[in-house]
């Protein structure tokens, strides 16, 4: 079952990629985000059962989906490691769905494979969410960083937005830039060439009229940002592990970047850090990437309320 997002609202809704939201869908959803977090209704979600397929590693999208849905009265099955699953006896991902779906009222998946969770929705007569498929998408990471930047800066439209470390592999990067361009920002794309970003994404924009520029040195663009949207070298991601130990410590953010960037800049992590930002950050006014993690619960709490038809 595969839907785009349209007037009709969210119900039985897959959530795939982020290009299958307006902005008008966007700004729908962190309006009913905020509301979550005011006053969120923990019965909303009383005789659901989500399944946790997570055939890919997670802390953060796989604990915050069963937070979010525990704290709205529902249950949630599933697995943490595909090893201990029939996929391990040869059951295909078609099959898998196909069962899966018998137990429950929605499915989150994250996947190694970039395509996995649109085959999925294919697959599935229940909605289906996208928890990342390898270097693709990761459409709900997007969800939250729209909203904590709106709920930071109080506006998303217009600002100058610093993307920084592995934007080739960086699912979250591709996600957000996509998102942004809805809201008419400014993009600086700062990695090593080597992991600049993919040219698909950069022709997207271009298409869209929206300017960027690239960079090596954060120091070059860094007194023009709003956001510093920070990521870690993707170890995961490299098929040669020499070429991963050459770009592994690439960018080692310290509270010298404070003294070259404006005094309101935020900077933002989708997490687990590796080593990019010093921990010496972590207690100033500028970084908000645990504000982040947080923000996970209430738009994830819409997002599961909305295609699951308890909000309209």
């Amino acid at each position: 079952m595969i839907f785009l997002m349209d007037n009709n609202g969210f119900k039985g809704r897959d959530i795939i990629s982020i290009r299958d939201f307006s902005k008008k869908d966007l700004l729908y959803l962190l309006s009913i985000a905020k509301r979550m977090e005011q006053s969120p209704d923990t019965s909303l979600l009383n005789n659901k059962i989500a399944s946790l397929l997570f055939f890919e590693p997670s802390t953060r999208t796989r604990l915050s989906f069963d937070s979010a849905f525990k704290k709205l009265g529902g249950k949630t099955i599933g697995f943490a490691q595909a090893e201990v699953t029939s996929v391990k006896k040869g059951e295909t991902l078609w099959d898998t769905i196909k069962m899966v779906e018998q137990y429950s009222d929605v499915i989150i998946m994250r996947h190694y494979i970039e395509g996995a969770a649109r085959l999925a929705a294919e697959a599935a007569s229940i909605p289906v969410l996208n928890a990342g498929d390898g270097a693709n998408q990761h459409p709900t990471q997007t969800l939250l960083d729209l909203y904590t930047i709106l709920k930071e800066k109080g506006t998303l439209e217009g600002l100058n937005i610093g993307f920084l470390g592995d934007l080739k592999y960086g699912r979250t990067v591709h996600s957000l830039a996509i998102a942004l361009s809805h809201f008419n920002a400014k993009m600086f794309f700062i990695s090593p060439k080597a992991l600049s970003m993919p040219k698909d994404y950069l022709d997207e924009l271009k298409g869209k009229n929206i300017k960027f520029t690239e960079a090596e040195d954060v120091a070059e663009v860094s007194k023009q940002l709003d956001v510093l949207y920070v990521t870690r070298i993707q170890k995961e991601r490299f098929a040669d592990a020499l070429e991963y130990e050459k770009y592994k410590n690439a960018y080692k953010l310290d509270k010298s970047l404070l003294k070259i960037s404006k005094k309101d800049l935020i900077i933002m992590h989708p997490l687990p850090r590796v080593g990019e930002i010093n921990p010496e950050l972590d207690d100033t006014k500028n970084a908000v990437y645990f504000r982040q993690a947080g923000n996970g619960i209430p738009v994830r709490q819409a997002l599961l309320a909305l295609v699951l038809g308890k909000i309209k």
